[in-house]
Formats: structure tokens, sequence, C-alpha cells
């Protein structure tokens, strides 16, 4: 399935023994692979194919499926990423800026200040937001700090309180809101699986495809 940005937690599963790939793309990456106006994905799960074409993910799957190990599945993968970027059209330079500063920000910035470092009236910036990353600035800025939350490490801060303030939030309660919407869950519980969690490795990516998706 694709899964575009959305403002809720949502469970899945299946039963059995499987493998799968996940590729998570950044917002812009997923503008220029996917050609279409991310707004569309937001709050939603469609099939591949309903994107990319009829077939497309069958195909992809049997040659996934034939090859051994997973470095070639990766080259596979990448290939087949690769060839959507060919022609692709590059996102608008105000969005890469506003991006990129709201990211290092860790969702810190307002409309009102992306606007002043752009050049660009907050209208603009919804309307391209919406386009090419598939949420308003504000909406990005909840999930970007609430990221920022869920990884800080736990030994940096004292409290849960002092975890809001660190990451940007007015106070514990609104920070315990994003978590509960975002994520079903509370902060504390939440942060205690992170914790446990197991990093993922992660495969080499060469080219504009690192700055693209990570595996």
């Amino acid at each position: 399935m694709l899964a575009g940005l959305r403002l809720s937690s949502i469970r899945g599963g299946y039963e059995g023994v499987a493998e799968a790939i996940e590729v998570e793309f950044t917002p812009l990456g997923a503008y220029m692979c996917l050609g279409l106006p991310l707004h569309h994905l937001a709050h939603h799960h469609v099939h591949p194919d309903a994107v990319l074409g009829a077939g497309w993910s069958a195909r992809l799957t049997e040659q996934l499926v034939a090859v051994p190990d997973w470095e070639g599945r990766w080259a596979v993968l990448e290939n087949a990423l690769a060839r959507r970027m060919v022609d692709a059209l590059p996102p608008s330079p105000i969005v890469a800026e506003a991006w990129s500063r709201l990211r290092a920000s860790h969702g810190r910035l307002s409309v009102q200040e992306l606007a002043a470092v752009t050049g660009r009236s907050p209208r603009r910036l919804q309307v391209l937001f919406r386009e090419q990353i598939g949420l308003p600035p504000q909406s990005v800025s909840r999930i970007l700090r609430f990221q920022r939350a869920l990884t800080l490490p736990s030994d940096a801060c004292r409290s849960l309180a002092d975890r809001a303030a660190a990451c940007g939030y007015h106070d514990q309660a609104h920070m315990n809101r994003d978590f509960r919407d975002l994520a079903g869950l509370t902060p504390a519980r939440l942060c205690l699986l992170a914790d446990r969690a197991v990093p993922r490795g992660k495969a080499p990516l060469e080219g504009r495809l690192a700055d693209v998706f990570d595996h």
C-alpha cells in the first residue's frame, strides 16, 4: 500500500508469516517519485497500482522474490524507483527551503516565520505544502514535534513535563494530546516502547535517491 501523512493513529497487521519491504519517503521525495499532488494521499492509504500503474506492484514483487539476498533486493527496489525519478519534476525551491528549516527546528517554526524566511505569504505556503507535502505547515509541525518527543533519549529529560518543554509544546497536556491523537498511546507507554525497539538496519544509498527515501 501507499500511505500519506496523517494526523491520526492507525493499526495494521496480517496473519501468518511474511516478509515485507517498507520504504519511507521524505515528503518531497514522495512528491517527485509518485508524481501526484500529495493531498490525494493525506489521511489515506491506497493500492500502489492506483498511482504507479496497473500491475506495477505485482511485477516488482516478482522481481524481488526472484533475488536470493537482501542486497540484491535493495538494488531492484532502488532501480525501480530511480526509473520513476528520471523525468520527475523537482519540488518548489520555496517548499524545499521551508521543509528544511521546519525539519531542522523539529517543527518549532510558525507559518509566519516560514513566510518571512521564504518571502512568500502564509496562504501561498499553505497551498504549496498541501500539494508537495500533503498537509499544511501547522500539521507538519505537529508531526515533527511528536517525532522529536518520541525519539528524544529517555535520559535527556527528567520528566514528561521536561520532555514537553524541550520539544516545543506549551505544556505536558498538549504533548499528551498529540501522542493520543497521532499514536493512540500515552507518552510514557510509547516512549518505553521506543526505547525497547531494536534499531532498524539501513542499506547504503547513493546519489540523489539517498535524499529521497530511507529503506
